[in-house]
């Protein structure tokens, strides 16, 4: 699988977007983009919680 980088994929996240976006979307696409590859690395890295066990820690059990 090749790797893309950063700035590439900005690049193809901003071709995506109508012509007409405003810095507050692109933004906020950018960060979207940003927070789920964070997620999906600290997922990989073994540094998430199942939501069984979130649920128990805040009394939401079912």
């Amino acid at each position: 699988m090749e790797t893309k980088s950063i700035k590439e994929e900005a690049k193809l996240l901003i071709d995506r977007l109508p012509e007409n976006v405003g810095w507050d979307e692109i933004m906020h696409e950018i960060y979207v983009h940003q927070t789920i590859d964070a997620g999906l690395a600290d997922s990989k890295a073994g540094r998430s919680v199942e939501v069984d066990e979130v649920r128990k820690q805040f009394g939401l059990d079912k």
